[in-house]
């Protein structure tokens, strides 16, 4: 939208240049209309971006050898350290919880993102300090042949208060500032658009460059013992990170909050059976549209077909008079307005394909587990004296993947296949998280081939002639896989949540991939379970030659493919609300005077 200035200097008059200002409601951090070109883009993107980096870095240096810590220094049993370091990553997605809440309702996603970065440093410094003082003692201990002395009760609750901080303050932080990121490109412009799509598949490529960081030269540093100076690295990097992002604040773009949307959700469901025997037929023509703006942006939903019963909260006729009348406000505990109602629609739609994405997540998390433990039985000697490669190293190349395919998908795939299709984005969201299912698929039955021949390739117990490098295959599938259904899911969600729920969206993401660390968990303990019989090994035991890991992959990816074919139920029946595009500002320019403000000079 662009607005005339009229500039009144004595009896002169003359028109000042005409601003171009966002068409989504974003404002600056004075609370005005944000003005394109001296506002969000990607100069404000990047700086979101190397923010994620930054931050990815600092985090992954604590999370990637967390349980080693625990062994080595805490001197804890391998169970216990698995056990805590799984509680402590889920966690970091239970805050996120916490984040999006803050964000959508109360104090707006910078705020949000500035306070909780803010806690993620002074974690790491308490870590960092009281490592280096109190938990690395005697020096030089904390490797693998050179375990730490016992610690204090005091020193054990310093250390736990430091990593529950970073706990708090990375899972508050990351699901806001993905939609921050988004927040910076106007999406009802097309060329801007454009770019707020490309924008979550280079915030995801941020996010894998820090991880690989961590995951090889903290992770070196970690492993021989140098637990202080990696942390302190950690610390360092997320410093930056805050500094970096604190300044942008001139150069963001804001939305406001849009309040609590619990009670809105409450007040729809309250309201819908209160007026179960309103006695009118639900439909638009009787349905409340609400005087006020319908959310901080302005911008009304309108009704759409689907969960009728909702439609009863916003209900308004001739039998139903006490709802609402001319002399008194509306009671919203009692009438709701169409978009408040669309909020919960949304919601509700977006639920089955969320649930979806939960068992894809079961398939990445064996790249951090099953992965490992079926690497380390392969062989791995390299053709330089005295060098193996450490079966966790494997990862990199799914992040060496991740990169590969999103700078080709971008730069390749999306112009191809806007040609034939039109669209500018290339394949729709669906689309590719469709196609990420079908990939770890592949990816679970590659895993299987490639432990089908390695057991066939056993000379010794917990050893094999098969090289490790026999695993890349797998690994560049789950790279391609996460790309489609994450980066997809990211755009999806931000897409399709209400403009007072985009942080919760992000959340959700995150939730997905918790849950699919509990499920597998599920699934393998009941395999285990079920196929250990009267003192044979089951499918996934200690010796792995004496197993069967290679059936349980493919159990995995015949789950897989039956989530994919519910899936395709769910996406092919989903339907996406509409938004009234339609602000004050603009109502206002058909009757010739939004635009125009008279300023004496």
């Amino acid at each position: 939208m662009k607005m005339r200035v009229v500039v009144v200097e004595g009896d002169e008059t003359r028109t000042a240049p005409k601003e171009d200002y966002t068409l989504d409601g974003s404002v600056d951090i004075k609370g005005s209309p944000a003005v394109k070109g001296k506002s969000g883009g990607w100069l404000a993107g990047g700086l979101i971006l190397v923010n994620q980096g930054l931050a990815t870095l600092a985090f992954f240096g604590v999370n990637v050898n967390l349980v080693l810590f625990l062994t080595r220094v805490l001197q804890q049993s391998n169970g216990d350290a698995a056990n805590n370091v799984s509680k402590w990553t889920g966690t970091v997605y239970m805050f996120s919880l916490i984040g999006a809440f803050l964000s959508d309702s109360y104090w707006g996603r910078y705020k949000t993102c500035a306070i909780f970065q803010a806690i993620f440093v002074l974690g790491l410094a308490l870590l960092s300090l009281s490592s280096r003082l109190y938990l690395i003692s005697p020096v030089g201990c904390g490797t693998e042949h050179a375990p730490c002395e016992p610690h204090s009760g005091s020193e054990l609750v310093i250390f736990y208060i430091a990593l529950y901080m970073i706990a708090f303050g990375n899972g508050g932080y990351q699901p806001n500032v993905a939609t921050f990121g988004a927040d910076q490109f106007d999406g009802e412009d097309p060329a801007e658009a454009h770019s707020k799509v490309s924008f979550f598949s280079y915030f995801y490529l941020a996010l894998n460059l820090g991880s690989l960081f961590s995951n090889t030269f903290l992770s070196f540093l970690e492993d021989k013992g140098s637990w202080a100076l990696g942390f302190w690295v950690s610390t360092a990097a997320a410093a930056t990170a805050l500094l970096l992002f604190l300044s942008g604040t001139l150069r963001y773009r804001y939305f406001r909050p849009a309040g609590n949307p619990v009670g809105r959700i409450f007040q729809v469901a309250f309201a819908a059976c209160r007026n179960w025997k309103a006695g009118v037929s639900p439909g638009a023509e009787s349905l409340d549209e609400g005087d006020e703006k319908a959310d901080s942006n302005g911008r009304k939903l309108l009704h759409t077909k689907g969960f009728r019963f909702l439609d009863r909260a916003a209900l308004v006729g001739a039998n139903n008079p006490k709802l609402r009348t001319g002399t008194q406000p509306r009671d919203p505990w009692r009438l709701c307005t169409v978009t408040q109602v669309e909020e919960v629609k949304r919601i509700l739609r977006l639920l089955p394909i969320w649930l979806c994405t939960i068992l894809y997540s079961v398939v990445f998390t064996q790249m951090a587990s099953l992965f490992v433990v079926q690497g380390a039985a392969m062989r791995r000697n390299t053709v330089f004296a005295g060098f193996s490669v450490p079966p966790s190293s494997m990862s990199a190349f799914d992040i060496l993947t991740v990169a590969a395919t999103i700078f080709l998908y971008r730069r390749a795939v999306c112009p191809l296949v806007s040609r034939l299709t039109g669209r500018l984005t290339g394949p729709t969201e669906l689309q590719r998280m469709g196609i990420g299912l079908v990939l770890g698929a592949m990816a679970m039955v590659t895993a299987g081939t490639v432990e089908h021949f390695r057991k066939a390739n056993a000379t010794t117990a917990m050893g094999s002639d098969l090289h490790i490098m026999w695993q890349v295959p797998q690994y560049a599938l789950i790279g391609v896989s996460e790309v489609m259904m994450y980066v997809g899911q990211l755009e999806f969600f931000n897409g399709e949540m209400p403009d007072g729920l985009k942080s919760f969206g992000s959340a959700l993401c995150m939730m997905s991939m918790s849950l699919g660390n509990y499920v597998s968990d599920l699934i393998v303990s009941a395999v285990t379970k079920a196929t250990t019989v009267r003192g044979r090994p089951g499918w996934i035991p200690a010796d792995l030659n004496d197993g069967h890991l290679d059936r349980f992959y493919f159990l995995l990816a015949a789950l897989a493919v039956a989530d994919f074919a519910v899936y395709l139920v769910c996406a092919s029946r989903y339907r996406s609300g509409t938004v009234d595009e339609r602000t004050t500002d603009e109502e206002e320019e058909e009757d010739g005077t939004a635009g125009e403000v008279v300023a004496p000079v």
